[in-house]
């Protein structure tokens, strides 16, 4: 089995002070709200703490490698067919903006098997940070993740 260069990576300006854009992936609460059902726990460094997704019947295994206050965040998750890095960079911007650069890494596999799981982690957090930023700026829960799959993850 392979393991890759390739990367998944997608960005986006939220319109919301970085503070509040990176307490919004360590608390599971305000995570909660765009991206999964529920954490057991605040990001900390050395700390595993475990993501699920009840409409999906999914729990995900999080280790927190580094946590950097309002800069960067990377964990290892076990989301597929073995674990992949994750990383979270926040650049603050004028007028209280921030841009988040995700960036999903360590894909192992077969060539096909790389890159479909480089494109499905890219469709992913697309939808994360969509949702984030609607969130965020205004308030709404657009519940994208929980309704990509309807029909359960096989569809």
């Amino acid at each position: 089995m392979q393991k890759t260069a390739l990367a998944a990576r997608t960005e986006m300006l939220i319109r919301r002070p970085v503070a509040e854009v990176f307490d919004a992936f360590i608390d599971p609460r305000k995570t909660s709200k765009f991206w999964f059902s529920s954490g057991s726990g605040r990001l900390e460094v050395g700390k595993r703490v475990q993501w699920r997704w009840d409409m999906y019947d999914l729990k995900v295994d999080v280790d927190v490698k580094a946590l950097e206050p309002n800069r960067r965040i990377i964990v290892d998750w076990s989301a597929g067919e073995a674990p992949t890095t994750i990383a979270w960079h926040f650049t603050p911007h004028s007028g209280d903006t921030t841009f988040v650069s995700i960036t999903n890494s360590g894909f192992t596999g077969d060539e096909q098997s790389i890159i479909k799981q480089a494109l499905d982690s890219t469709e992913g957090f697309t939808f994360v940070l969509a949702g984030l930023k609607a969130y965020l700026e205004h308030g709404v829960r657009l519940n994208l993740v929980r309704d990509r799959h309807p029909g359960g993850l096989q569809s």
